[in-house]
């Protein structure tokens, strides 16, 4: 089960184009196009008559062809043509989804559409800042559960050993990880000491020698990450001193789409507080995070092979407390949610009284 009233990201609004774009989130298959005047638009992927995707069809400025009979529909969801006929069957529709475009991403919310806010998405500081510079990569697709994937975002820890070549560094087993829950996720973080920066920030820093690093991991709900990674030259590190004048900052965003239960679609990009609008700098980024995410892909499909196959559940380690209240959040919020709709089904059913049956 998933959480379907909040945003979730249905691609990047550079891959939809002149043609239908298929996609599939929480199990359901929709279909993206574009008006004439570029508004995005995302439709239920199935013509209510034989079923045949709409992506399968063709835009007709703003509305959408069936490519197996003429039937059209508009952005609403509804046929608004039926070829040799001027008769619109009732049941020729199809759901429309609230869809709405920031940061260069397609954001679709899954629940009730009266409760789409485009306020209550995910905020990025420092988008519009001329200050920072900005890498994207392409969306990964991973065959692993959601779950897995913010697992290993509320774990600092992984990068000592799966991350040896780029983000990782001593492993620091000792350094207390700080846990914190609050309405819209979890987070965990820690500063590190003194301690030799991990590989792929050494071209980027202003300084030389050790450094106190923070790292800092937020999942907010439903699947949103957020982690921050600071350095500083040693001994100038901490929450309550300010940033060092070549303290380096990057806020990596990862946003995961459920696919279905064993399918995630990962769509990321960084911000960092220096070399704005340098390409090759972007470049270098890029390049280097799409490498580490390649390394997390391997480790986090394999867990999900082996958890598939497990005959006993996997133990819990003491660095399991983000990931673990993270779920248990997730399955409280899946379950109100649940209970909210079954109890608007029930109010909405029609009480059927004995005298109406013969």
């Amino acid at each position: 089960m998933f959480l379907r009233n909040t945003w979730y990201i249905a691609a990047w609004d550079r891959e939809l184009g002149t043609t239908p774009r298929a996609v599939q989130v929480l199990g359901e298959r929709i279909v993206l196009y574009r008006k004439a005047d570029g508004t995005a638009v995302a439709l239920e992927d199935a013509c209510p008559h034989r079923k045949l995707p709409l992506s399968l069809g063709r835009i007709q400025g703003d509305h959408l062809e069936c490519g197996y009979h003429g039937l059209t529909f508009d952005c609403s969801g509804a046929c608004v043509k039926v070829p040799g006929t001027d008769r619109i069957a009732p049941g020729a529709k199809v759901r429309a989804y609230p869809l709405h475009e920031r940061y260069g991403l397609l954001w679709i919310w899954m629940g009730e559409p009266e409760r789409a806010d485009p306020a209550t998405i995910h905020q990025i500081p420092h988008w519009d800042d001329p200050a920072w510079g900005c890498n994207q990569g392409e969306a990964i697709d991973m065959a692993c559960n959601y779950l897995h994937i913010t697992d290993n975002l509320l774990d600092p820890s992984h990068v000592s050993w799966v991350h040896q070549s780029s983000f990782g560094n001593a492993a620091c087993e000792d350094t207390p990880l700080e846990t914190s829950v609050a309405a819209n996720g979890v987070t965990v973080s820690r500063w590190m000491r003194d301690v030799e920066p991990a590989p792929f920030y050494v071209p980027f820093l202003k300084f030389k020698g050790n450094c106190d690093r923070k790292q800092q991991y937020e999942v907010r709900f439903p699947s949103h990450a957020y982690i921050k990674a600071i350095f500083v030259p040693a001994g100038t590190g901490g929450d309550d001193k300010p940033l060092h004048p070549d303290g380096f900052i990057m806020d990596s965003y990862n946003f995961m789409t459920p696919v279905d239960e064993s399918h995630t679609r990962y769509y990321w990009f960084q911000m960092r507080n220096f070399a704005p609008g340098d390409a090759e700098v972007s470049r270098q980024f890029t390049e280097s995070v799409r490498a580490a995410f390649a390394e997390d892909k391997v480790i986090l499909e394999a867990v999900q092979i082996g958890i598939d196959r497990a005959k006993v559940p996997p133990i819990g380690l003491k660095i399991d407390l983000g990931p673990t209240r993270f779920r248990r959040a997730m399955a409280q919020l899946i379950a109100e949610e649940h209970s909210q709709a079954q109890a608007q089904a029930r109010s909405r059913a029609i009480p059927i009284h004995p005298e109406t049956v013969s």
